[in-house]
């Protein structure tokens, strides 16, 4: 149920009357079909069918079962019934699994949650397919079992033959072979960009690029992830649990341990951005959790999609609603927008000219609601680049380099706000603010100087502070100077320009 399992009793009676098998416990089409698959399946397995009236129950009663994964438990308990297996062997385990026509086990989804979920239950044995026991065994304190089918299920249960349980693999084990085929070091030039980017993976502010096209937008924001802090052991089990139920994690890979990176294209519908659907799944911004959600081209998005994701970006969970269920999914993510400042692309373009009218300027960029947008602390213009840079031979500065400056900031801040529930620079609020941004007396009068000349506003006042707060954490410097103040002005470009 959304990314946590619950635990799902089956109870079997065989009764007198006309040979046939009901189910019931609010069972979905597919546990309802699964009945004729199950009697080919123990057939083929060398047992026989009962030919006996047989109501099968799923407790608890009042919540809705769907999917094939109560196949296993199901011929297990109908086979119990018959005296084929002792009862005493199952009553510590938890089984799950899918059976075809020849009682073979097929994988499912969703195997991480229901093995984080067992020890609340009481248990400590989980029997599941064997092509997804190598993520189950993510799991300390728990013994996995893969098995291949139903025959092997009921040999192993009534001790007929013997099977280890799966070696625990750890977190190191897949930690060590991440590795981003990217790299700072592969983009030219545009080192004010990178920097700014580098002040937004410090603090966990929201970053928007404009500039015309071909300048390298799309480029930089593949590279942020490069330079974020390496995940632990509790994200990669969060977005682990995520990407399990929505289907998405491999048998070779079963942990996430590289920050995701999410880009939809911008036709996507609000259900898909947010997750919804008959039977709610987990959408793009739950599968960017602890990682980046990237929108190309962002004013070309519906302007519903948009308006949805303001919601989340304040909480980092998106609550959804539907006749059938309410889910909860986390959705702790850095938003990475890109867009053009006009619609023809080169309004900010000194070599190219700009065809579009002012209206039509101000229509393209009026789709960006202002809620939206004050959800975004920095602006940066990604300007085209010139002959010489794109011809030099000489490399930037590498993405290992940037996330050593990168991790010691977030660890500032992690120990700045250990008692306050704060993770980033990013989430400060107006207390937080006044009490953790300190000033000199020189960056005090530079903040009045932006309000009087830039009109800056009360809105844009506070996103200065937050990335001033960064800005000095990177230097390491408990007091906000003038020169963090002033970069930090830099990075509103739209308060002063377009939008201004």
């Amino acid at each position: 149920m959304g990314i946590d399992a619950y635990e799902v009793g089956v109870e079997t009676d065989m009764g007198s009357g006309l040979p046939g098998v009901n189910i019931v416990g609010l069972p979905d089409m597919a546990i309802k079909e699964s009945k004729d698959r199950i009697r080919a399946a123990i057939k083929n397995s060398g047992f026989s069918f009962p030919s006996k009236k047989i109501t099968i129950n799923l407790a608890p009663a009042d919540i809705r079962k769907e999917g094939a994964w109560l196949d296993l438990p199901i011929a297990l308990s109908i086979l119990c019934s018959e005296g084929l297996i002792e009862p005493s062997a199952v009553t510590d385990m938890v089984f799950c699994g899918e059976l075809s026509l020849d009682g073979k086990l097929k994988p499912m989804k969703g195997v991480l949650p229901i093995a984080m979920s067992i020890r609340t239950m009481g248990k400590n044995k989980l029997l599941l397919p064997h092509e997804n026991s190598k993520e189950a065994a993510t799991v300390n304190d728990i013994s996995v079992y893969g098995l291949n089918s139903l025959k092997e299920t009921v040999d192993f249960l009534n001790r007929k033959i013997e099977i280890s349980p799966r070696e625990p693999i750890e977190y190191y084990e897949f930690k060590k072979n991440v590795r981003h085929r990217m790299d700072f070091s592969d983009v030219k030039g545009q080192e004010h960009v990178k920097r700014g980017l580098e002040v937004a993976a410090s603090g966990g502010h929201n970053v928007l690029l404009i500039g015309p096209p071909g300048s390298g937008k799309s480029m930089l924001a593949k590279r942020l992830v490069t330079v974020l802090s390496e995940m632990t052991l509790t994200e990669s089990l969060e977005t682990s649990k995520i990407h399990s139920v929505a289907g998405l994690i491999s048998p070779n890979k079963c942990l996430i341990t590289a920050r995701p990176f999410r880009s939809p294209h911008h036709t996507i519908s609000y259900a898909a951005l947010v997750g919804g659907g008959t039977n709610p799944a987990p959408g793009e911004i739950s599968l960017a959790h602890n990682g980046v959600l990237f929108l190309d081209e962002l004013p070309e998005f519906k302007r519903d999609a948009l308006e949805v994701l303001r919601q989340p970006l304040e909480e980092g969970r998106i609550t959804i609603s539907r006749i059938s269920d309410t889910l909860t999914y986390p959705c702790k993510f850095m938003l990475v927008a890109a867009m053009n400042p006009c619609p023809c692309g080169y309004f900010t373009d000194p070599k190219r000219q700009c065809r579009c009218t002012p209206f039509q300027i101000q229509r393209y960029l009026s789709k960006i609601s202002g809620p939206l947008l004050d959800r975004i602390d920095i602006h940066i213009e990604v300007p085209r680049l010139n002959l010489e840079t794109i011809t030099e031979k000489r490399r930037g500065e590498s993405s290992e380099s940037i996330r050593k400056r990168v991790d010691s900031a977030r660890a500032i801040q992690k120990d700045r706000y250990k008692n306050d529930g704060i993770l980033f620079n990013a989430h400060l609020e107006s207390k937080e603010l006044e009490r953790y941004c300190l000033f000199d007396k020189e960056s005090e009068e530079l903040l009045k100087l932006a309000i009087l000349e830039l009109g800056i506003s009360a809105r844009a006042y506070d996103k200065i502070l937050r990335i001033s707060r960064t800005i000095a954490d990177l230097e390491g410097s408990a007091t906000i100077e003038a020169h963090h103040v002033s970069e930090a002005i830099s990075y509103r470009s739209l308060d002063r320009n377009l939008w201004g």
